[in-house]
């Protein structure tokens, strides 16, 4: 099929949640490099929305799909015991915080495992506390629960009244602000420590620190959606690392699966003793798929240190940003390679995404007029230098 005929079907039978997309479909793709119907190059920096973190066609990725496709079994339920998934939770807990790991589908599903853990921690106790804290401008999922969490009036008009009760937002980085909301019944605090769609805003350190000193004095829990900042994107294994900060719990997704469906809610055994036989699920969380792809990629990416990788090319590409000295450029901000590139009023992030893609790059945007740069953590250099001299000339043509 053409593009016009794809464009055709779509807007006869797709649900419309997405409006007009990008004048392109990929049909292939080999590292950071997507290929088009009619076989055009693009130089991706942006990685399906910071998901492909190896790129396209690794043979991390690839060669455990293909070699558990064919083993026949894609997923036989969580009734039975799936052995890449226990070496998968076994290889998570390793390597962080966690003492206990679940597995859905998604960040959405991660993030409402997440909130219903805190609650379902003192509804154990014997406590009422219910109430989930979080920020404005954040963004932790599309369900209702996790709309309800995400500080996004867009986003929560068209569902009012929210379902279910308890949810309210404070300005983000304003400890002062977190502290007079917080009260006896605050089950949990739940913030990003890079609010991702929000504009790529990290958290200052000082108050994420803050944070995690008011959680411990009043008794709540921290939970961290680490969807968009986790699996070495940032620099880290996961970004608390580099704050110095521990949660309670912490979500995961996006590059966990490399593009395979994948998330995980992280927990302290402390907080995971809440939950008893039936109290959470899922069909096909953890499926044997999923967590074969995960275990080989995250394998890969810890054996080859891809967090120096991310901090040493995340550093590469924010001083080569900063040297375009555009006066249409306010700021470039982010962590590792998870960057935002802050535009003046003047200049639109969407029509320059558009513009960049018939040069032949793919980049996307966050809120607040912000050109979001989250490449595969396989990016070249000379794949950087190509797109950066690409923004600058089309910065310039403004």
């Amino acid at each position: 099929m053409n593009l016009s005929e794809i464009k055709r079907l779509d807007s006869e039978h797709f649900l419309g949640v997405f409006g007009e997309r990008c004048p392109v479909c990929f049909t292939r793709g080999e590292g950071c490099t997507l290929y088009d119907q009619d076989g055009k190059a693009y130089t991706d920096l942006f990685a399906g929305i910071a998901v492909n973190a190896l790129g396209y066609n690794h043979p991390a990725v690839t060669g455990a799909l293909v070699a558990q496709a064919q083993t026949g079994v894609l997923h036989t339920s969580n009734l039975y015991y799936v052995e890449p998934q226990a070496k998968l939770a076994a290889l998570l807990c390793e390597n962080t915080f966690a003492d206990r790991v679940f597995f859905s589908n998604s960040g959405a599903e991660a993030n409402e495992g997440a909130m219903k853990l805190a609650r379902k921690f003192f509804c154990a106790q014997g406590s009422g506390r219910y109430k989930i804290v979080s920020s404005d401008h954040s963004f932790h999922g599309r369900t209702l629960a996790t709309v309800a969490a995400t500080g996004h009036d867009y986003y929560q008009a068209p569902y009012l009244p929210m379902l279910p009760r308890g949810f309210s937002q404070v300005p983000y980085n304003d400890l002062d602000a977190l502290r007079a909301a917080v009260d006896e019944d605050t089950a949990a605090v739940m913030l990003e420590p890079i609010q991702g769609e929000g504009g790529v805003t990290p958290a200052d350190k000082e108050y994420l620190r803050a944070v995690r000193a008011l959680c411990d004095e009043t008794g709540a829990l921290l939970i961290l959606d680490e969807v968009q900042t986790g699996v070495c994107r940032t620099g880290s294994f996961y970004c608390y690392e580099q704050y110095g900060v521990t949660p309670d719990i912490m979500t995961s997704a996006k590059g966990l699966g490399c593009g395979f469906p994948i998330g995980a809610v992280l927990a302290t055994e402390k907080v995971a003793s809440a939950i008893a036989i039936g109290d959470h699920g899922s069909t096909f969380g953890g499926n044997t798929l999923a967590c074969a792809v995960s275990l080989s990629a995250v394998s890969y990416m810890l054996g080859h240190d891809f967090s120096a990788a991310a901090r040493e090319k995340g550093e590469y590409l924010r001083t080569a940003l900063c040297a375009i000295g555009s006066d249409k450029i306010a700021e470039v901000r982010g962590m590792g390679l998870l960057l935002g590139v802050q535009l003046v009023p003047e200049v639109s992030a969407g029509a320059l995404v558009r513009r960049l893609l018939s040069r032949g790059f793919v980049v996307g945007t966050a809120a607040g007029n912000v050109l979001r740069l989250t490449p595969p953590l396989i990016i070249e250099h000379a794949q950087i230098d190509a797109f950066v001299q690409a923004l600058g000339e089309e910065l310039q043509n403004v």
